[in-house]
């Protein structure tokens, strides 16, 4: 586990401030599976390729699409600290499309 912290302010998810400075009401956090996909959930709507399942489990992650790293918000919601789980490289390939892809669909709806 990293041992960097994000701030956060309660045990709110949607209050994070990443540890690079990025927060939902900047260049917004996405919500992510256990690997740091970005999730989808839509009523009578498959998922797209690029993008995960809503987990049934509903262990879900927020990553900062800024800078990869992921947090879990489980922990968050437990303990009110944001530790940085684990780090994804959002620049290019499969986590940077499904990123863009994940934008896409929000700018939609």
């Amino acid at each position: 586990m990293d041992s960097e912290t994000a701030d956060v302010i309660g045990h709110d998810v949607t209050t994070i401030t990443c540890v690079c400075g990025n927060t939902v009401s900047k260049d917004g956090l996405i919500q992510a599976n256990a690997q740091g996909v970005p999730v989808y959930i839509a009523d009578n709507s498959p998922v797209p390729a690029e993008l995960a399942k809503w987990p049934a489990d509903e262990d879900l992650y927020t990553l900062c699409p800024s800078c990869g790293r992921v947090y879990r918000d489980s922990v968050i919601e437990e303990t009110g600290t944001a530790p940085v789980a684990f780090r994804v490289d959002v620049t290019a390939g499969p986590f940077a499309e499904a990123i863009r892809v994940h934008w896409n669909l929000s700018a939609q709806e």
